[in-house]
């Protein structure tokens, strides 16, 4: 029975050069090639080490006779509490192997980060004899052997996929051991292995969070020659029997894994906590007692704590009390809802809306209930987590498209026709301040037919003439199936919400279950959400101010180099690295500005920042200062 080999390479450009991110291969058959094809390619497009800019798939035939069937390397696991510990398990097996220059070995495992392949080192001269020392020896067309039938959840296994791989080569000729640490960020585990000790699993071979990452195969020349080995690793096909099931033993301290996890955490400097705020949130705020300006919150017009709305919570307290005593559909329903749904979709300009406990439930609740595991989603690769969690939840295909690229979402449109597909991205991304392209996501929606959903959660009260949001920005001339927000951000209060046809309400109502199972919004939280809403309407000049305070403040960072453009309150201010993040934090918090520090997973890997954003209530003074302080601190 012939099979085919699928090899996947995905890679990055770093200033002007391609970077190795992913690279995976299977041995399946025919009927599996296009199933195991897919899976490959989206593990190639999102990885912990970032997302690729290019992937490449190769697939051969493979004749059953060409075929070396080996049976699996024993496994044994030795735990470590620590990397160094691992290094120590390392220089132990290196004296096992009789291996004299073992500092030489250790030295040469750090030029291995850097390399595609691992490095082919002759241990009876201590010289390097693979013929290209930037990309090493790749070994190649090798898997595990697998039933037909088998499910695709097995595309991405580090356990089984590392005893294959240290399975072939250990039978090559020539070859003596292996030591391999995995560059995954989030995989610390690494192994070393011989025909003498098996595959030896060592728990903790590098810090939690570095991309290092390399593998040496130990060559004897005396034993066989170069080209003989070569051949070998990168040309003979090898499937793996009888690998054996990782055995985790249950830890005495059932605590102990989550220990492990924050402390990596704090490692990696990622770990979070949370200040306190002992006043109304504002441009002016206390925390612990100190007063800071605040650049951090999504209230970008500053109306949490506005005297109207204010007013308007204490009368309807008074009629209504503070609890809704149950969902809409049951008792929870108030004149308050009706009224506050018919004001959204006036502002809006939709026919009718429907409101959510957060924007958080509203997408996850929409999405889940507009899709099944027959439609396809195509989602921008930066949306909201809510729109990611909510197209799990819809077990519909989700298809990610490169971030605001029409040309990448309309190649995938074509590459995955439907009957039933929504197309969503936010309008305003939260984390990067930028806007969806309105005209060319509408253009292809209507094209291809299918659902367009639109997240204004950062869009309304800020991108616009009067801040009714992307509809506006856009001159009113294209509208969106789906168009969902939250009233937590600009409006000040709290909650979610979707406008659209009537046709479409009327079927989330009935559909969506994050609303037909949650006790509804207090009418107190309801009359904050009206005035909210009515103050942006009557003042439109606090929006202008919000986008007048944004523009200067792009102008005072440009003073200092900082070049950074937005046409939303949110301003990016990236370090990349996770710690001057947060040193540039604590460093702004020290001199009286609260502005946070973003990290992973909350973005990529590599593109830590602080998220400032503005508020229509921040002076000239105020923003000059921060601008100073960011644009000199080092």
């Amino acid at each position: 029975m012939d099979r085919y080999s699928l090899k996947m390479r995905a890679g990055k450009k770093v200033h002007e050069q391609d970077q190795h991110i992913s690279g995976a291969e299977k041995i399946v058959l025919k009927e599996q090639i296009s199933s195991f094809s897919e899976a490959l390619i989206e593990r190639g497009l999102h990885h912990s080490k970032g997302d690729a800019d290019f992937l490449n798939i190769k697939i051969e035939k493979i004749k059953e006779e060409d075929i070396l069937y080996l049976e699996a390397l024993p496994v044994t696991t030795v735990t470590t509490k620590s990397w160094k510990e691992g290094q120590e398990e390392v220089i132990k097996f290196l004296k096992d192997l009789n291996i004299q220059r073992i500092e030489e070995v250790m030295h040469y495992m750090e030029e291995t980060y850097s390399m595609r392949g691992a490095m082919l080192l002759d241990i009876t001269t201590m010289k390097r004899v693979e013929p290209d020392f930037s990309r090493g020896i790749r070994a190649t067309y090798m898997d595990r052997e697998r039933e037909q039938s088998s499910v695709l959840m097995d595309t991405k296994n580090h356990y089984e996929e590392a005893i294959v791989l240290a399975t072939k080569v250990i039978h090559c000729p020539g070859i003596i051991g292996e030591i391999c640490i995995s560059d995954d960020p989030d995989y610390v585990t690494g192994y070393v292995s011989s025909k003498q000790h098996g595959y030896r699993r060592i728990t903790t071979m590098k810090e939690m969070g570095s991309d290092n990452g390399g593998r040496i195969f130990l060559f004897d020349s005396t034993k066989t020659c170069v080209e003989d080995a070569i051949k070998y690793l990168q040309k003979q096909c090898v499937i793996v029997r009888g690998i054996e099931k990782l055995q985790r033993q249950a830890p005495k301290n059932r605590w102990e894994r989550l220990e492990k996890k924050i402390n990596s955490l704090q490692q990696q400097h990622l770990f979070r906590t949370m200040k306190t705020i002992t006043s109304a949130q504002g441009s002016h705020i206390t925390v612990d007692g100190k007063e800071l300006i605040l650049m951090a919150s999504n209230s970008y017009l500053d109306l949490t704590a506005h005297p109207y709305i204010k007013k308007r919570c204490h009368e309807i307290l008074d009629l209504y009390g503070f609890g809704s005593g149950g969902s809409r559909l049951t008792t929870g329903n108030t004149v308050l809802h009706e009224r506050l749904e018919r004001k959204i979709a006036d502002f809006k300009d939709c026919k009718e809306a429907i409101v959510f406990n957060t924007g958080y439930v509203a997408n996850v609740a929409v999405i889940s209930s507009m899709m099944d595991k027959e439609g396809v989603i195509f989602s921008d690769e930066l949306n909201h987590a809510s729109i990611i969690d909510g197209c799990r939840l819809s077990k519909a295909k989700c298809v990610i498209y490169r971030h605001n690229d029409m040309t990448d979402l309309e190649k995938k449109i074509r590459e995955n026709p439907c009957e039933n597909g929504l197309v969503v991205s936010d309008a305003v991304f939260s984390m990067d301040g930028d806007i969806l392209n309105l005209p060319a996501f509408m253009d292809i929606c209507q094209r291809y037919n299918l659902f367009s959903m639109v997240d204004e959660a950062h869009s309304t009260g800020v991108i616009g003439e009067t801040g009714h949001g992307i509809v506006e920005y856009f001159g009113k001339a294209y509208m969106p199936d789906i168009l969902m927000g939250t009233l937590s951000k600009s409006v000040g209060s709290e909650g979610g919400y979707v406008a659209g046809s009537k046709l479409l309400i009327e079927y989330l109502r009935n559909t969506a279950r994050g609303f037909i199972f949650s006790t509804s919004l207090s009418p107190v939280t309801i009359a904050a959400d009206l005035a909210g809403i009515e103050l942006i309407e009557q003042e439109p000049e606090r929006v202008k101010r919000l986008q007048d305070n944004v523009k200067f403040f792009c102008e005072r960072l440009a003073a200092y180099d900082i070049h950074v453009t937005s046409s939303t309150a949110i301003i990016p201010i990236v370090t990349g690295d996770e710690k001057r993040a947060l040193a540039l934090s604590d460093y702004l918090y020290d001199h009286g500005f609260y502005i946070s520090a973003i990290r992973y997973p909350t973005v990529r890997r590599g593109q830590a920042r602080l998220r400032v954003a503005l508020m229509a209530t921040h002076t000239r003074d105020e923003l000059e200062k921060a601008a100073q302080l960011i644009g000199t601190f080092e």
